[in-house]
């Protein structure tokens, strides 16, 4: 069986991969059709971001497998780090 995860690096080389990360907090809100999911991760500063159709239960305090890739996005004029998410698994 072919791992989803090692396709996605090999060929995406700006993508991360981590394991048994503990999720701290996990807010969902919506805008328009989406809801915008934001993750904050035990140990980490930049909040892991990602968007989905319909609501999800409330990942707080589980541990969560992600792959992601860093951007920075404009909030009230100051640039901020976040990580985007390509695919989550709970662990």
């Amino acid at each position: 069986m072919k791992d989803p995860v090692k396709n996605l690096l090999k060929s995406h080389q700006q993508l991360t991969h981590s394991d048994m990360l503990k999720v701290e907090s996990h807010v969902q809100r919506e805008v328009g059709e989406w809801f915008i999911n934001t993750l904050m991760i035990e140990d980490v500063s930049a909040p892991f971001k990602y968007k989905r159709k319909k609501r999800y239960k409330d990942l707080k305090g589980q541990r969560v497998n992600l792959t992601y890739y860093p951007a920075t996005e404009d909030v009230a004029g100051f640039k901020i780090e976040v990580m985007n998410v390509v695919r989550i698994k709970i662990a």
